[in-house]
């Protein structure tokens, strides 16, 4: 397929779009930003200790946009960068305190790597770490948090998203296509004059919060008088008389935004664009600020330009073509440890929803939805990640287009269901007005309400190992340390009943362990990392003078995202099968060849993967115990409290903490391989769905998707099968029927097993090669081997 293969990077519109694009993808080299590390630590040495910490996180991120470097890039006409150039990422010390062994493994590890230079090391080594190793939220956390939760996480049971990065997972709503800073800034005046010091208890606590929130609005003007101030001083001595008269008008823009409200489609791109730098500097939120509705955002404006003469479509199309190359020139800031093996991606899922319906129900596809598509098509970057809405009223024609770049075979968009998404918020107690205006997927695959809800993502939960873990009575076999509880002798247990029951009591016991630990993890964010300008963009937060991080939001949601379902239900099949009903054999051997890796029995493990019940065939035996855990899941997870007020939701997502999990397990009861990785999301065990694409929605569709907060399913195919539009017919009654069947989400990876073999071998010959790996895409060539060995092996599926 030379199309993934070879061809040329110099994709876009325009001469400008090409050259920017080549340069973003083959001249920009990851490296480490040391400046915004440089510049908190002088803000919190001048103000730690002397002001609330709204206020001191207030006057750092105006100190940074006071002081940091603007970058400008020539032919660019959307303006800012998280660090001082294209890919350059800054770090945040007040979260993660990088060792100088960090800085090591960063620069030199073969994937996903970040320069450091040696002057980077030295300010790091001289004032970075003497300053924040004791004070960053990761050694702190580390400290508090007890042995039991530490045993369990170093055992694989677990992750924790917040020992690295912020609170995140959060989206763009419409307010600030509305509004500008000083519009924003001059409600929590108001607000600030109206506190009731001799009612309101909390009004001083409201103050400090909302004068944080005051400040971030000054330095966000601040931020866009400065690139308005730089452009002219550049363009008066520029001799390119276009790039000339290019600063200008990117001066005219600044002028505007993000002071005032936009007035023009240029304008609400840079407007957006200035918001988002801003959230990703102030903190750094898993994951980075998406734009939510782009399409249904941008209408007006665009409807408007084109009306009165302004802008013209291709003019549009360029605009959005570099609006891309502005999100893929910023990789997601470095992660070390577990962390980058839950997460190993410069990608920072950043997601844009196209196609949702409209406040008032109706289908939100516009002109500007295909232009997005269009863009989307051209650009074929990793960034920003893509994806549809489908609904009923959904024009055909619109799922056909966008289903015509997904077979292309790099993996956007991904596709989801609007019905769904409401049915899940109106679940999770939002309003239909909220939902409908609002509701969206962010990063990968969770819903929630973009602009006014804090929806924050705490870690993926290893279920199958939780498994393992009762089947040895607690005793983890990687760390060799007794990490879980006794549930007593599996060899012993005369009921399939009793299996799951020890099962249950085995998950129960890891979950509070884990939320324990997410509690006390939210408290310390609520106490000491306020973040006053995602509160301005966030509903109700200025309102009720309360930090997003603290409960200001309006909508609260906690996620634990469970990874593994399908392994451990055809493991419990294989079970329930084979020594409890066919009695083929005792429990003790099935034990003893999960423990020798089914080395030297060959009978067992032809039993357990061949001749047992498996998981995504539409068959009732496998899919009635998928949905006893799925079951299992929420009774003990969903609904529980955390000390913002926000409640549990069980998602079924894994991200590549897949890969990370099987490396951490023995072999499985269903015959998957010791070190093997889990299967992805709510998608079957790589070979275990033989009956087509048909069964496996059908299967998948048995879980009661609306409980969750997402579910993320994959589906490969090569070429041939989805070729024409037959091709494209196929795809689209698969998407429909499974939505029709409540199914949140699918995606697919079209292409040949033999090209992901032979780019495994040749590199080199394969640069260009773009793969569906869970929530995202990414570059082959970015995979760690065993990442891509699960994508190799992932089902291919025909149409019957």
């Amino acid at each position: 397929m030379p199309e993934l293969t070879l061809e040329p990077t110099r994709r876009g519109s325009t001469e400008r779009i090409k050259h920017l694009r080549e340069r973003s993808e083959k001249e920009c080299q990851p490296k480490i930003s040391i400046e915004r590390a440089v510049l908190l630590t002088e803000a919190y040495k001048k103000w730690e200790g002397k002001v609330s910490a709204p206020v001191l996180r207030g006057l750092a991120f105006k100190y940074i946009m006071e002081n940091r470097t603007n970058y400008i890039e020539k032919g660019s006409l959307i303006l800012g960068e998280k660090g001082h150039e294209p890919w350059a990422a800054p770090t945040f010390p007040e979260l993660c305190c990088h060792t100088m062994a960090d800085f090591e493994n960063m620069n030199n590890r073969e994937k996903v790597f970040f320069k450091v230079s040696d002057e980077d090391r030295r300010i790091q080594e001289e004032v970075i770490i003497p300053y924040w190793q004791d004070r960053a939220m990761m050694t702190r956390m580390n400290k508090l948090l007890p042995e039991e939760w530490h045993l369990l996480f170093d055992a694989g049971l677990y992750t924790e998203f917040l020992m690295q990065r912020g609170p995140g997972h959060t989206v763009a709503d419409g307010k600030m296509y509305q509004k500008g800073f000083a519009d924003f800034k001059a409600e929590i005046e108001k607000e600030i004059e109206q506190l009731d010091f001799n009612n309101d208890m909390e009004a001083l606590n409201k103050r400090e919060e909302l004068e944080g929130m005051k400040l971030v609005c000054e330095a966000m003007i601040i931020f866009g008088h400065r690139y308005a101030a730089q452009c002219r001083e550049l363009a008066e001595n520029e001799t390119d008389l276009k790039w000339k008269q290019e600063l200008l008008e990117l001066a005219e823009v600044c002028d505007v935004v993000p002071e005032h409200a936009p007035q023009t489609f240029r304008q609400a791109l840079q407007m957006y664009w200035f918001v988002h730098i801003g959230v990703t500097v102030e903190m750094n939120n898993w994951d980075a600020y998406s734009p939510g509705k782009l399409d249904q955002h941008l209408e007006p404006f665009y409807e408007k330009d084109l009306a009165e003469g302004r802008l013209t479509r291709e003019e549009a199309k360029e605009l959005l073509e570099n609006f891309w190359i502005q999100f893929n020139n910023q990789p997601a800031p470095p992660k070390v440890g577990i962390t980058l093996k839950e997460s190993a991606t410069y990608t920072d899922f950043c997601n844009i929803n196209t196609g949702a319906l409209r406040p008032d129900g109706t289908s939100g596809v516009s002109g500007v939805s295909y232009l997005i598509l269009e863009v989307m098509d051209e650009m074929k970057l990793l960034q920003p990640s893509s994806n549809i809405q489908v609904s009923k009223k959904s024009p055909e024609k619109f799922l056909r287009e966008a289903l015509k770049i997904s077979r292309r075979g790099w993996g956007q968009p991904a596709i989801y269901n609007s019905e769904a998404i409401l049915n899940e918020l109106a679940y999770l107690g939002k309003s239909v007005d909220d939902a409908r205006e609002s509701g969206i997927c962010s990063g990968c695959v969770e819903v929630g309400v973009a602009g006014k809800e804090a929806y924050v993502l705490t870690g993926y939960l290893n279920v199958p190992k939780i498994f393992e873990l009762a089947m040895h009575r607690g005793y983890d076999h990687y760390t060799n340390k007794q990490v879980g509880i006794d549930v007593g002798d599996f060899n012993e247990m005369t009921s399939y009943e009793e299996v799951f029951k020890a099962f249950y009591e085995e998950l129960k016991y890891v979950v509070d362990i884990k939320v324990a630990g997410n509690n006390l993890i939210e408290r310390m964010y609520m106490e000491n990392m306020p973040v006053p300008l995602l509160s301005v963009m966030t509903d109700d937060c200025v309102r009720d003078g309360k930090d997003y991080n603290c409960g200001g939001a309006r909508y609260n949601t906690s996620y634990i995202q469970c990874v593994g379902i399908a392994t451990i239900t055809d493991s419990l099949a294989a079970i329930k099968h084979h020594i409890f009903e066919e009695k083929t054999m005792t429990m003790e051997e099935l034990i003893v060849a999960c423990n020798d890796d089914f080395v030297g029995h060959e009978a067992v493990y032809e039993a357990v993967y061949n001749q047992a019940p498996k998981y995504g065939n539409d068959e009732d035996y496998a899919d009635d115990l998928l949905k006893d855990v799925a079951e299992s899941l929420q009774a003990v997870i969903a609904g529980r409290s955390t000390p913002k007020g926000s409640k549990t939701v069980v998602e079924f997502l894994p991200t590549t903490c897949h890969v990370y999990f099987g490396q951490v397990m023995e072999a499985s009861p269903n015959g998957r391989h010791k070190g093997i990785p889990l299967p992805d999301g709510i998608s079957p065990e790589k070979g275990a769905d033989r009956n087509g694409p048909t069964a496996v929605i059908k299967s998948a569709s048995k879980i009661d998707q609306t409980k969750t907060g997402g579910a993320l399913l994959n589906q490969k195919f090569t070429p041939s099968v989805v070729a024409g539009e037959q091709g494209i017919s196929h795809m689209a009654a698969l998407v429909r029927s499974y939505f029709a069947l409540d199914g949140h989400h699918i995606q697919f990876n079209v292409i040949d097993r033999e090209v992901l073999l032979k780019a495994q071998k040749h590199p080199k010959e394969y640069e260009n090669l773009i793969v569906r790996v869970a929530g995202y895409s990414d570059y082959f060539n970015n995979l760690d081997k065993a990442l891509q060995d699960e994508i190799i092996n992932r089902t291919e599926q025909s149409f019957g």
